[in-house]
């Protein structure tokens, strides 16, 4: 499903060339539960964007079911994105004027679905995450828990195949974080690939398969 053969990914930071991806080949299956740790400046979060087509890497070849996405423009790439990814943060990055049932509907209107398609999804999506007394509650008025339970229906609205997960529960209590991981586990026994990016030895042991990344290499 995903397929990274030989990244690099560079950055210029004034006089000095920063190798953020150092050559980096990694496969991923569809319906696998991986977790992707290491330090602080390791690469974690620039592997993250390569893979979630938010950033191009420097060299090297990226397929995501078979298609070479690395040939793609910006135009098909946001088309592939929204069709195949999903993506929680730390910071939520949920819009603050719009209610919780507004903002899990907003990838199905950017992608042109129908009013009665999308109040369909949001009700369901509303009811996975046992939010349905929140719909109308603009973030300023969720918990922690609440608003990442928010944004976990947004990246699911559009049925990607992969769920991409950065730090999700960074910002949460413990308790908000064991149900946030909970709810993420269950999604992929029902099949989605989930890919969690954290430095937190005692989440990323709980997937599967683990990876580390250090300097920019896979460890």
């Amino acid at each position: 499903m995903i397929e990274l053969t030989h990244i690099h990914r560079y950055f210029q930071v004034g006089e000095q060339t920063v190798h953020a991806l150092d050559n980096i080949s990694l496969q991923i299956k569809k319906g696998e539960y991986v977790s992707v740790m290491g330090p602080s400046g390791s690469g974690k979060s620039t592997l993250l964007n390569v893979i979630a087509l938010l950033d191009k890497p420097s060299s090297g070849r990226y397929l995501l079911n078979n298609r070479d996405v690395t040939q793609c423009s910006d135009d098909e790439l946001a088309k592939i994105r929204r069709e195949n990814l999903g993506f929680v943060f730390q910071f939520f990055h949920l819009i603050p004027r719009l209610t919780a049932a507004e903002n899990i509907e907003m990838p199905m209107i950017l992608a042109g679905l129908p009013v009665n398609e999308r109040k369909r999804r949001v009700t369901q999506a509303l009811a996975s995450v046992s939010l349905q007394d929140r719909a109308n509650h603009r973030p300023n008025q969720l918990s922690g828990g609440q608003l990442q339970r928010v944004a976990i229906a947004r990246a699911m609205i559009m049925q990607p195949e992969v769920l991409l997960a950065d730090e999700p529960t960074g910002n949460l209590d413990s308790k908000s974080g064991a149900e946030i991981i909970e709810l993420l586990e269950n999604l992929n026994q029902q099949g989605v690939t989930l890919i969690i990016i954290t430095h937190d030895q005692s989440l990323g042991d709980r997937a599967p398969r683990k990876i580390r990344i250090v300097d920019g290499q896979l460890k």
